[in-house]
């Protein structure tokens, strides 16, 4: 059944198993059936994995190729899983001259072996899987001119050192090194760089930055697509510290992590991360050497530690005045795991909640993976939800998106024996009342899109239940270009060390985030912050009338249940005209009720105003109220609502189980409001004046010249049976 879905989908998508697309000048650059034999035969095979292909060649000459593919038993594959092998015709640093895709597995007519006849011109293309969560199989195949190529001239490079200097010449905080390459034959193919002169050669993808005080090298070079590498260069400065009467060293610490026997020895392996902290100039190099009377060397990852035996790690920090912590050592021992262990692990999957008659449960299911090791134990668990990269199991995975959802799970014991996948399926409908995580952002999109930068990489839920692009809060109020940067950067290396993100999305969103340019002085992309939960955010807020709302410890602000009356809590600090507003709002009414509450907009001045004597009614009668209660009798007024003057019902984006925190965005733009419940338009209003209250209510002043264009912001308190939360309220102007 999978198969026939995967190929339904495929052919939706156009995208055939056995014929490949014909060229625009008529002649055909693939078909998979073998017609002739050509001078060169390229050979991919696929199996189990869905990250990666078996096998794949790198390289070939211009000119006629068989293409193979094969994803068979022979090859590996025990599941019956299909793959595709695909040639991408979409990125214009690629050739896009070879349209092939085909979709091959174990039981179709050829079983699982297809052929192609190409021709390959000098260049490079890029191969992917274009099945929905293989997205990790991919590679590129780089191609040469027959006999060695007409192109024999490597890369012209050049590098340029940036950055504020004193009188020495020497670099103040920081340098930046730009690295720019020029090839007139076919074109540069990358350009690398390399720290120091031992230092292994990276991908140059953007201008290195460099902090450390001291003296460095950027070594650099550049490769063409006929594979000629320019020699290599090398620029050399100096980086100084900023003035500073910072006398005080860093502060230190380190762990060891690593699975351990009954006797607290590390088997087969210990890991020592060290951390270091300095509130003053900053850490500028962190130090470790292995042993009593190691070498010291710099730190840059944990220090995976495989000898056996026992060790003594030790470390210290300096900071970029130049103040060294004094030396720390940490001591384990590391003993080997046993070794005769062949058969891996057995894993199995339970699915539990509430179902409903379809079978299907009702707002979350909750997965329990347990694997068991009859010979070396279990080392580690995992398990794929959707298609998605493998994440370490450590407690039930609670998935509460609705839909169909697929989630892989297998083992790996301490002798490296590795279980193959398994899988369990089940859906999840609407309902059951489960608190939504509490995220920095609302964002459901299916790319990470960083201001108005798409990275194109998927936007995927990570373990705290989150997307990416709710993490980078790229509506956050930033108030530098490189504190945003920095931001990211980490955000991006917990994802990495996660598995959520690989190294080349990691390079793809940093990079959306520099050209977004958020943090700039101008740029408009960032939200102000009226509340985040902390005292000092509340404590800006002013109340009024009856009623009361309270600060919780998780970050929200709750209406009283024991302070009667109807009542507002406004924020004085400054009026607003256009805007976009964003909160998130949770119907906590005790019982059966539902909460009744409102968020005011462009209301005045509420102290001694000359025709209402009383401070919350102000809001009322002279601002504009957008509803919130999802009740579905009563008042005919419900969420989104402009109450009195633009009714809307309880369609729209639907109504929420109570309970669970609503994305809610008002925009008001000159007279036109809109109103947005969890990413839904639900209302769009447009105040032309002369509208009444509806029913009509003696003491309104009407719009006739009387709702302003600018005011103040609040929310109501209706009652204490009408109990409503609020949390993350952020604005920003138009």
């Amino acid at each position: 059944m999978w198969t026939a879905l995967v190929a339904s989908v495929l052919m939706v998508l156009g995208l055939t198993s056995n014929a490949a697309y014909g060229r625009p000048d008529g002649r055909t650059a693939a078909k998979t059936t073998a017609t002739a034999a050509a001078e060169q035969v390229l050979t991919w095979t696929a199996g189990d994995p869905i990250d990666r292909y078996l096998s794949f060649p790198a390289t070939a000459v211009a000119g006629p190729a068989t293409i193979v593919f094969e994803n068979s038993a022979a090859t590996g594959n025990t599941t019956g899983m299909p793959h595709t092998l695909t040639f991408d015709v979409s990125d214009p640093q690629y050739n896009n001259d070879v349209r092939l895709n085909i979709l091959a597995n174990p039981s179709d007519d050829q079983g699982g072996k297809h052929t192609a006849q190409v021709t390959l011109t000098p260049g490079r293309y890029r191969f992917f899987c274009t099945i929905p969560g293989h997205g990790a199989m991919q590679g590129v195949l780089t191609v040469t001119e027959a006999g060695g190529g007409e192109d024999t001239t490597a890369p012209e490079t050049t590098a340029q050192v940036e950055g504020e200097r004193n009188a020495d010449g020497a670099y103040i905080g920081h340098a930046n090194v730009t690295v720019t390459a020029t090839d007139a034959g076919t074109g540069v193919d990358r350009i690398e760089y390399a720290v120091g002169s031992g230092g292994t050669w990276q991908t140059y993808t953007g201008p290195v930055m460099v902090h450390e005080v001291g003296a460095h090298r950027i070594r650099y070079r550049a490769t063409d697509k006929a594979g000629n590498t320019a020699a290599e260069k090398a620029v050399d400065f100096t980086v100084v510290a900023p003035p500073t009467d910072d006398r005080t060293p860093p502060e230190t610490s380190a762990t060891v992590s690593g699975e351990k026997d009954t006797e607290g020895r590390y088997l087969g392996m210990a890991t020592v991360t060290v951390t270091a902290s300095d509130a003053g100039s900053g850490v500028n190099t962190i130090q470790y050497a292995v042993g009593a009377g190691g070498a010291w060397q710099t730190y840059t990852a944990p220090v995976m530690v495989h000898a056996t035996g026992t060790h003594t790690v030790r470390y210290r920090a300096t900071d970029r005045a130049g103040n060294t912590a004094a030396e720390k050592a940490v001591d384990f021992t590391v003993v080997a795991p046993p070794t005769d262990d062949k058969t891996p692990p057995e894993t199995t999957a339970a699915v539990t909640g509430e179902k409903n008659a379809d079978g299907a449960y009702i707002g979350r299911a909750t997965v329990t993976v347990t694997a068991t090791d009859a010979g070396s134990g279990v080392e580690k668990t995992e398990y794929s939800l959707d298609g998605g990269p493998y994440l370490a199991y450590t407690v039930p995975v609670v998935v509460d998106r609705v839909g169909h959802h697929t989630l892989l799970h297998r083992a790996t014991d301490k002798a490296g024996n590795t279980s193959a996948a398994r899988q369990v399926g089940f859906d999840v409908a609407e309902g059951g009342g489960v608190p939504a995580p509490h995220c920095p952002e609302y964002d459901e999109r299916l790319t990470v899109i960083v201001g108005t930068v798409d990275s194109g990489v998927p936007n995927r839920m990570t373990r705290g239940r989150c997307t990416i692009n709710e993490l980078i809060e790229d509506e956050k109020d930033w108030s530098s270009h490189a504190l945003f940067l920095k931001h990211v950067d980490a955000v991006l290396d917990r994802l990495l060390t996660e598995g959520v993100v690989d190294a080349r999305e990691h390079r793809t969103i940093y990079r959306a985030a520099k050209e977004s340019g958020i943090g700039k002085p101008g740029q408009t992309t960032g939200y102000r912050t009226l509340f985040d939960g902390s005292a000092e955010t509340f404590a800006r807020w002013q109340h009024v009338g009856g009623g009361r709302f309270g600060l919780n410890g998780d970050g929200s602000m709750t209406s009283s249940t024991a302070v009667p009356g109807m009542g507002m809590l406004w924020f004085p600090q400054r009026q607003y005209g256009d805007f976009s507003l964003k909160l998130q709002w949770r119907d906590d009414a005790p019982g059966a009720g539902n909460a009744n509450s409102g968020v005011f907009v462009r209301f005045p001045y509420v102290h001694d105003h000359p025709e209402e004597p009383r401070p919350e009614w102000v809001a009322i009668k002279f601002g504009h109220e957008i509803q919130v209660l999802d009740r579905p009798d009563g008042d005919l007024y419900k969420t989104g609502s402009v109450y009195g003057f633009d009714r809307v019902g309880l369609g729209g984006a639907g109504v929420t189980p109570k309970g669970t925190w609503n994305d809610y965005e008002i925009r008001v733009e000159g007279q036109h409001y809109s109103v947005f419940r969890n990413g839904v338009l639900i209302n769009e209003f447009d105040n032309t004046g002369g509208q009444e209250f509806s029913p009509p209510r003696a003491d309104d002043p009407g719009t006739d010249g009387r709702r302003y264009a600018t005011g103040y912001l609040g929310l109501q308190v209706h009652g204490t049976t009408d109990v409503i939360s609020y949390r993350d309220i952020r604005i920003k102007e138009l």
